[in-house]
């Protein structure tokens, strides 16, 4: 029996995976959480042979999530399973740990048929998402210009992302510019919305 924990902040969506997994007679999901940062705990007390994470959650995001449960608990295998196929998220999940990457609207049958891959230790990827991710590259932004992208995009000034990040206006300047001509955005509005879109930065 594969024990499974669902990570996912949609809880009817979290049910109705649950619900179809638990059809399958070698799949029992053993735990359900809403939030990335209980993800680790979770699957320690419930002793989850694979976790199934979606990339937006509260608390951590599923990528981060991944990162910390293959360094806490490594014999626990991850699926990404998620709403936004993008190439960015897909090349970040399996830099941090996920064995696999699939998007919900996948069949239950097909779902199932990955976990079960994944708790092998095969990769499973999407392929459409696996050909866009080709398509589109590694993020050419870099640490840094992430971090200010990511701190602008509730639309703040330069001054409170200055302060956010404890940086100089000069310098968040210099970052956003440089964002801004890697995505080819005319602004910086446009730069964290491209930059989303191709999976570069997690909202």
């Amino acid at each position: 029996m594969i024990r499974l924990l669902l990570a996912d902040d949609q809880a009817l969506v979290r049910g109705a995976m649950a619900a179809l997994l638990d059809l399958e007679p070698d799949l029992k999901v053993v735990a359900e959480v809403g939030r990335g940062d209980e993800v680790v705990a979770a699957v320690k007390e419930y002793e989850a042979d694979v976790a199934l994470l979606d990339v937006q959650m509260p608390g951590l995001d599923g990528i981060s999530a991944a990162r910390v449960l293959q360094q806490s608990v490594p014999s626990c295998r991850v699926l990404m399973v998620t709403t936004f196929g993008r190439a960015g998220y897909l090349k970040q999940a399996m830099a941090a740990g996920a064995g696999g990457f699939i998007v919900k609207d996948t069949p239950a049958r097909q779902l199932a048929d990955a976990v079960r891959r994944v708790h092998q230790g095969l990769r499973v990827v999407d392929p459409a998402l696996a050909a866009q991710s080709l398509a589109h590259g590694d993020s050419p932004l870099t640490e840094r210009e992430t971090d200010v992208l990511r701190a602008a995009r509730d639309g703040g000034t330069v001054a409170d992302v200055a302060r956010e990040l404890r940086l100089s206006e000069g310098t968040v300047r210099n970052h956003l510019s440089s964002a801004i001509g890697k995505t080819g955005a005319r602004t910086r509005a446009e730069a964290v919305r491209l930059a989303v879109d191709t999976g570069w930065l997690i909202p």
